[in-house]
């Protein structure tokens, strides 16, 4: 079937697939932060567990333990059983489990809902990347990756300060947020019929195309998701550890992390809507260098002195950075395998993010108290340096390859 490259097809912006694939894009951040309003009060609720304390801290970091175990089988089942059906089956699992905090009545039966809450993202998350492999390409999938980081970025804003506005009533009505994806479904029940569409018009790979490159895939996919790690783990440092970090230099931990992160994700969401042109204008390998030089420049920015210019100036940085590196991780993520295999290298992908984002405070927090903020954000800056410097590195030598190959061609007629 024709792809979207048709360019008399309106703008991607406009397209009700796009709009459906973009919605459900932000549901990852709904997911976790949207009941953080609402922990201290419901940390009072359920006062008569004697777990209450850390049990109720943990309800925003447990649907990413369960994703990080789901989503690779959830890749598997999206190639087999097909992305659409997966996704929209995701949807309604997570409005279920997720508004199932508002009604509950007790902390581990809350708990054991953000564990079930954790499969829906699996699902939905994997499935979505999958789709947008499937039915975008070219640019419109770079521009599709672009605005689905803005809307990340932006749809947390709009959670936060909604849950904000219901815990001031009720902890337990932040929950009710979580009910809002059953008005998409109109707009993803046409996906099931869209894909049925794609799969039937689809050319076949050539035989044996797919075999010869099943090792190939795997083995950059799983380079991929080491890559996709390390980077979250060390994005994550910003809304793990800046509270503590502003609360140990004598700033207000609360209001300054709202100030910084609100600096991080403003300046992300911009960078994400022109993504499409600095991918299209650099290439990809130096938008990944670009990405990481900004994101290595923050951490330095921020290991150098802890005031309020340095902190908006490394967060400003540090989201500009990774506004860039994330949509480029996704399409370089959907170009690694074959079509059939697009599902398992989505759910190799969703599982190397979540587990960025777990293993970020496990690992990192030891050696912030061993050592302080200062040499660990010295450090992260090296490390983001060497990952911006080996991209240029093989930038230039693929263009030496290129030009040996052309310089060679001549002889040859």
């Amino acid at each position: 079937m024709p792809r979207n490259e048709n360019s008399s097809r309106p703008p991607i912006w406009l397209q009700k697939t796009t709009i459906a694939l973009l919605l459900v894009a932000t549901l990852k951040i709904m997911a976790n932060a949207t009941i953080s309003p609402a922990l201290p009060e419901l940390e009072k609720a359920f006062s008569d567990n004697v777990q209450a304390a850390y049990l109720t801290r943990f309800l925003v970091a447990a649907p990413s333990l369960t994703v990080v175990l789901v989503a690779p089988i959830a890749g598997m089942f999206a190639d087999r059983f097909g992305r659409a059906p997966l996704l929209v089956s995701g949807v309604v699992l997570f409005a279920l489990s997720g508004s199932a905090g508002a009604y509950l009545p007790d902390l581990f039966s809350v708990l054991v809902s953000r564990l079930v809450l954790g499969i829906a993202v699996a699902l939905t998350m994997t499935a979505q990347v999958a789709l947008v492999g499937d039915l975008f390409e070219g640019n419109r999938r770079s521009a599709f990756m672009g605005l689905q980081t803005a809307a990340i970025n932006f749809s947390g804003f709009l959670y936060i300060g909604f849950a904000g506005f219901l815990a001031g009533y009720s902890p337990r009505l932040p929950f009710l947020i979580y009910a809002l994806p059953f008005l998409l479904l109109p707009l993803l029940l046409p996906l099931l019929r869209r894909e049925r569409e794609y799969a039937a018009n689809r050319e076949p790979a050539p035989e044996g195309q797919n075999a010869a490159s099943d090792g190939n895939w795997f083995l950059r996919a799983s380079a991929l998701s080491l890559l996709t790690t390390a980077t979250v783990m060390l994005f994550f440092l910003m809304p793990s550890q800046l509270p503590f970090f502003l609360s140990e230099n004598g700033m207000d931990g609360a209001s300054g992390t709202a100030i910084g992160l609100g600096a991080l994700t403003l300046t992300g969401g911009c960078m994400a809507m022109v993504f499409k042109r600095i991918s299209g204008f650099l290439g990809l390998r130096a938008t990944f260098a670009l990405g990481f030089a900004l994101m290595g420049t923050g951490f330095a920015t921020l290991s150098v002195d802890a005031s309020w210019p340095t902190v908006l100036g490394g967060a400003v940085q540090i989201g500009a950075g990774y506004a860039l590196v994330q949509p480029a991780l996704f399409l370089v993520a959907l170009s690694v395998a074959p079509q059939s295999k697009r599902g398992r290298v989505s759910g190799m992908v969703t599982t190397a993010m979540f587990m960025g984002q777990v293993i970020s405070p496990l690992l990192l927090t030891p050696l912030l108290q061993a050592v302080g903020f200062g040499p660990v954000f010295g450090m992260s800056s090296i490390v983001l340096s060497v990952f911006a410097f080996t991209a240029l590195c093989i930038l230039v030598f693929q263009a030496i390859a290129l030009r040996k190959t052309v310089q060679a061609q001549p002889d040859r007629l």
